[in-house]
């Protein structure tokens, strides 16, 4: 039997771990560190520094290149399946080598295992493929809860309800009806280019919780080309970027505008 804890991080400040996530990861006979490339090494320093600072049981920390997803791949779900399959894959033959007769492993997992992440779904191929297999997942802070914060408005207005998606999804349906709040994640093109401009406020951060957070605020009229520049500058000094916004008409965004940071 393996016992897999998936463990939210937060999103990239070591302050976000919770007292749950250190004793979890205290507890476990493997540690797993994903490598993404040289240009992503501050996701894995990240880690490392975890657990550094945190763990002091007698857990083995073995670290492994990633598999990259096919980006080129004709139809996107396909390439994502095949990169999920790959990355089981990559986790069975780790376990199989380092915990042959089973135990507690722990993979560090960016913001929370159930938003926007796939770590779930890669562990459910690990039990289709035959490993008898417990999955515990340690919730954390997600991107959504510190764009909110940093911006210092609430996620949804009185009552009403609030649409989480991707670029993808915003820039082929366009604004979703009934709601009159939009988050949206994992948008590597800037799709709010695509919407009509006017009534609309946008909050954007980017690398939060991380020594390079920034942030802006405002009129997407005004402010989306400002964000498409910021975003270019800093995916070119840094080599990558993770960032999120919000969404909302101007007849119920907050007066309170944030300043870039």
């Amino acid at each position: 039997m393996v016992h897999l804890s998936l463990i939210g991080i937060g999103t990239g400040d070591p302050d976000h771990l919770t007292l749950q996530a250190i004793r979890a990861l205290n507890s476990a006979d493997l540690i797993l560190i994903p490598r993404k490339g040289a240009a992503k090494a501050d996701l894995a320093d990240l880690r490392r520094s975890i657990c550094a600072a945190h763990v002091s049981g007698p857990a083995q920390v073995v670290e492994f290149d990633l598999p990259q997803r096919d980006a080129a791949a004709t139809h996107y779900l396909d390439g994502v399946t095949d990169w999920h399959d790959a990355v089981a894959a990559s986790w069975a033959q780790l376990i199989a080598t380092h915990r042959p007769s089973g135990g507690k492993v722990a993979l560090m997992v960016w913001g929370d295992p159930a938003l926007y992440d796939s770590s779930l779904r890669i562990a459910e191929r690990l039990r289709a493929g035959g490993l008898e297999l417990r999955t515990e997942v340690i919730p954390g802070l997600t991107s959504l809860q510190l764009l909110t914060a940093v911006h210092a408005i609430p996620l949804n207005t009185l009552g009403a309800p609030v649409m989480i998606t991707t670029g993808r999804q915003l820039r082929g349906r366009g604004w979703p009806d009934g709601v009159d709040t939009v988050v949206v994640m994992l948008d590597g093109d800037c799709s709010f280019q695509t919407l009509p401009p006017e009534d609309l406020t946008i909050y954007w951060a980017a690398y939060l919780g991380m020594p390079q957070q920034m942030m802006l605020a405002g009129p997407l009229a005004g402010t989306g080309s400002r964000i498409r520049e910021a975003r270019a500058a800093a995916r070119a000094e840094h080599g990558w970027i993770m960032d999120i916004y919000l969404l909302r008409r101007d007849n119920l965004a907050s007066p309170a505008i944030g300043p870039m940071r």
